[in-house]
């Protein structure tokens, strides 16, 4: 019967090493190989200290003898280092299956990626500082399993921002942190999967959602979207229960919802329906006043999502939901079986960052650059690609550029490329991308004002 054990070393890096005292292969010769393997494979890292030889040896119940031998072969064949006073360490070897150089992926001089904040303004001073603060004030079991609708301290921090600035009626007890807009999005698919009500999504739409949507088992009905933002008339026809929405900064094109249809969404969500609202973007206005959010009218029937993936950094995966009320015990549910609750220690650091007003003077700051860059984008657009039309440059970090209907877009895309320009085509936001007129989505928030005329002076090129 085989035996595995686990060392229990007070030095050097824990081992799992596995012994059959079944098999006919004599232990010492196990021992060598298992070793062997796990240096091969990098388990064992280069320079790592091993357990001393009596440690080992009463771990996996052997002779201390056997582990000598051991060590002294493998030291002998270059798998291990001894040297008097240092104990014995692992060398450097050639991985057992090292991968072929495989070309890194493609860098461009300049890349419009849509969706990103400017990375390189990440207030990393001010996040450690919030950090540290919290860690100091923060009680033991904080660090343990928690709620998964996370601590209530951020929760009741994200509360108050929200009613502050998006008019947002949002209470604690009602909120649900998540790992990001992305996961916000699959846990509402499997709640409406459960229950089996129809979704319907706006047309154009962010096609990451459809694909999560998707991947949870949700086949979303298309919306069409026109320069009223989405067609509620559509909408009521489509006989869907619940319906995705970006109604305060549309998500491609830039259109707000209008007035008319605002109250019509609200009517149609009042007969028993859902609205989702994805205010993914709603901290960046420019020439124009803010639109509150759409679950301020009617919180009742409209689960609001926000994270800081447009604010802060993507990477650090903090997001929400407010819930109505009758929904929070399936999305709690569903959250905590997705992973049980999101990182404590950046709830903490957010909290504490939202509640000194470091969010705030962060948020200040970043729209002065991020205007001068859409301005820097609208201008260069125009001289160099007078032909595009653009779309959604009130708000946001990025614009939506559209081109006559003949236009080769696939072409413009891929010449782009070969000149180290990276640009997105609109199309992948269509349920049907063969429907899609021709058109990019140019990101302008991490770039810089230089990266910007160069990026679209390379366009013109390629256009040509």
């Amino acid at each position: 019967m085989g035996t595995t054990s686990q060392t229990r070393a007070r030095s050097g890096p824990e081992l799992l090493v596995e012994l059959d005292r079944n098999s006919p292969e004599p232990l010492h010769r196990q021992l060598a190989e298992g070793l062997r393997t796990a240096i091969r494979t990098g388990r064992l890292a280069p320079y790592s200290r091993m357990p001393s030889t009596r440690v080992l040896a009463a771990d996996l119940g052997v002779s201390r003898r056997l582990v000598v031998d051991t060590y002294s072969q493998l030291v002998a064949e270059g798998f291990l280092i001894s040297r008097h006073g240092s104990g014995t360490r692992v060398a450097t070897v050639e991985p057992a299956s090292a991968p072929r150089d495989v070309p890194s992926g493609r860098r461009y001089d300049v890349d419009f990626l849509p969706g990103s904040p400017d990375l390189s303004s990440f207030p990393r001073t001010a996040w450690l500082r919030a950090l540290r603060q919290a860690l100091a004030q923060t009680d033991s079991e904080s660090f343990g399993y928690v709620n998964p609708q996370g601590l209530h301290a951020a929760r009741a921090a994200i509360a108050d921002y929200l009613r502050r600035t998006r008019g947002v009626q949002a209470d604690a007890r009602h909120i649900v942190l998540c790992s990001g807009a992305t996961q916000a999005i699959a846990l509402l698919a499997r709640m409406l999967r459960d229950d089996g009500l129809p979704l319907a999504m706006e047309d154009p739409g962010f096609w990451l959602h459809r694909m999560v949507l998707r991947h949870n088992g949700i086949e979303p009905h298309p919306v069409r979207v026109d320069d009223e933002g989405l067609d509620v008339a559509a909408l009521a026809d489509s006989g869907a229960k619940a319906v995705l929405t970006t109604p305060a900064h549309q998500s491609p094109t830039g259109v707000v919802l209008s007035a008319t249809r605002r109250t019509g969404l609200v009517e149609w969500a009042r007969a028993g329906h859902l609205v989702i609202e994805d205010d993914y973007d709603a901290e960046y206005r420019y020439d124009r006043a803010p639109v509150g959010a759409l679950q301020g009218i009617a919180p009742d029937r409209v689960i609001y999502i926000g994270s800081t993936s447009k604010t802060l950094a993507p990477g650090l995966r903090i997001g929400w939901l407010v819930v109505p009320p009758q929904l929070v015990g399936a999305i709690r549910l569903t959250k905590s079986l997705a992973d049980t609750g999101s990182s404590v220690m950046d709830q903490l650091a957010f909290t504490q960052f939202l509640s000194s007003g470091g969010y705030d003077r962060h948020l200040r700051q970043m729209r002065r650059r991020y205007v001068a860059r859409r301005n820097a984008l609208l201008d260069a657009l125009a001289r160099h690609l007078p032909q595009a039309t653009v779309l959604g440059a009130a708000a946001g970090v990025h614009l939506t550029v559209r081109f006559p209907d003949w236009y080769p877009i696939a072409d413009l895309v891929r010449r782009a490329a070969a000149m180290r320009v990276n640009v997105e085509p609109l199309a992948a936001c269509y349920a049907d991308p063969a429907t899609a007129p021709p058109g990019l989505l140019l990101g302008y928030a991490n770039l810089t004002e230089s990266q910007i005329e160069a990026g679209v002076a390379t366009l013109a090129r390629a256009a040509r």
